[in-house]
Order: C-alpha cells, then structure tokens, then sequence
C-alpha cells in the first residue's frame, strides 16, 4: 500500500531519478508542484518538452544548442587558434563568466571512468581529431587546445590520456592550473578561481 495517491507518488518517483534527487528531495519538489498553480506546472512541462524538442548537439563542438553550428563555433570574432576541451556544457559556462576566454570549445560530455565503463569511444572526442585536420592548405588553424577537466581522478585520467594522444600532432597542449580545488567541479568555481585556473595553465 502506497504512502500517497499513485499520481503523486510517480511524480515522487520521476523526481527520484534526476542526479542528486534522494527521496526527501523528490518529496519536496513533488509537494511543491502540487502547491503551484496549474498554470505554473504547465510552463514547466512546456519547458521541459521545448528542451526536448529544440535543443540538439553542435555538430562541431558539441554544445547544448538551439542552432547547429552553436554561437560560439558560429562566432566570427573569436580566436580560431585555440580549442578549450571541457567535460560538460556547464563546465563551458564558468569559464565564460571570467570574460577572459575568447578561443573555441569543445565538450566531451563526460570524463574517463572504467569503474563505469566510460572509455574514450563513450567520450566525444572523435570530431575533436577531426577539428585538428590539415586545411587545403596544410595547416591546421588550431594553434593550442586546453585540458580543463575538472580536478578529479577521472578529469586527470581524461587529460593525461588527450595529452598524450594530441602532442604527437605538434600541437601545444596545456592543462588549465590548479587554482581549483581537488575533487571539486568547474560549475562551483567563482569567476576569480576560474581566471586564475585558466592564466596559470601549464604545458604538458
């Protein structure tokens, strides 16, 4: 026998499933939902179902986009010489806020992990190669790519491993400096951590 009525106790269990949601969390914002209006929930699931429908990945760095390629890639002002390789698209969003990148992205959407069967063909990181590719001319625009994982077993794991498959290409290599703390994730970065993170980056 439930708790609650069955609706509520789905939406409890829906709730359940998003990362970091345990039960008393989903109980809240299940109670929540049924407090609002029915208009309030309406806008929720209309903006949950507009994500769904309209957001893709950038064919070319593989952002959170409303418009393939995505404004950064489709930018003509910013600096084509330089790729900063990041885990997940809100990794790309703390680095914006320090106003101090102007290079490109590139999002693998995760980080190398065996424990859960994360490997390199999981990861992104094919159409990054492809990014590096000779022009007509020979050259290759991209000048550095950045490492900025986050500071953890698995962001170190993911640099090591880019490092040494991208310097054979002559390229510069550079892992963004530990201003961030160990174990810690770019979205909780402040904008003063995140510019010193990113100005002290080091060769590898």
């Amino acid at each position: 026998m439930h708790d609650y009525a069955e609706p509520v106790t789905k939406l409890i269990d829906e709730f359940k499933r998003l990362p970091g949601i345990g039960h008393k969390s989903a109980q809240r914002l299940a109670f929540h939902i049924l407090r609002t209006t029915k208009e309030e929930a309406e806008r929720l699931v209309s903006a949950i179902l507009e994500v769904k429908d309209k957001i893709i990945f950038c064919s070319v760095c593989n952002n959170l986009t409303d418009a393939d390629p995505c404004r950064y890639c489709a930018s003509l002002t910013r600096d084509q010489t330089i790729i900063c390789v990041v885990e997940e698209p809100y990794n790309l969003v703390a680095i914006e806020k320090t106003r101090e990148y102007h290079g490109l992205y590139h999002v693998l959407h995760g980080a190398l992990s065996p424990i859960r069967g994360i490997g390199p063909e999981e990861l992104h990181i094919k159409n990054l190669l492809n990014r590096l590719r000779p022009d007509e001319s020979g050259e290759c625009s991209v000048r550095e790519i950045i490492l900025a994982t986050n500071p953890n077993t698995e962001g170190e794991a993911t640099a090591n491993y880019l490092g040494r498959l991208l310097k054979p290409l002559g390229l510069k290599v550079t892992r963004i400096a530990m201003g961030l703390p160990v174990g810690g994730d770019l979205e909780y970065a402040d904008e003063v951590t995140m510019h010193k993170a990113l100005t002290n980056r080091h060769e590898i």
